[in-house]
């Protein structure tokens, strides 16, 4: 009975201690959400899997230099529901990205809002 007890108790407290780090996941607190930015590139890889749908494209700057992006979405389930699918987007097309970028200053953002190649709006289905 002590054992079962102690056991309930450590899984209780092991729920406790992972709820914390997945809210903190899914908080999009490493997102300026303040400050937008709208990147055009090319595709490189689309990631249409768990747990959120990633976009890799390059984007070059005024200078012809160039460098690449990952913008993170939503699960695909929503995406899904949104419009898209594992061939909404192919390595090679045009894209416009607009979304709050990491605050560290790396090369990730959350996509708000995507334009694909033949003008499509797709979102996360939240406009």
């Amino acid at each position: 009975m002590k054992n079962r007890l102690l056991g309930v108790a450590g899984a209780a407290a092991a729920v406790v201690l992972v709820s914390g780090s997945i809210w903190a996941h899914h908080s999009g607190a490493m997102y300026d959400s303040e400050h937008p930015i709208t990147l055009k590139g090319v595709v490189t890889e689309f990631a249409f899997i768990n747990p959120h749908v990633q976009i890799h494209f390059e984007v070059k700057d005024e200078q012809g230099n160039s460098a690449i992006w990952i913008a993170g979405s939503a699960p695909p389930q929503r995406m899904y529901r949104a419009g898209w699918n594992k061939y909404t987007l192919k390595p090679g097309e045009a894209i416009t990205v607009t979304g709050a970028p990491a605050k560290n200053g790396s090369k990730v953002m959350s996509v708000r809002r995507l334009v694909g190649p033949s003008g499509q709006v797709l979102s996360e289905g939240a406009e």
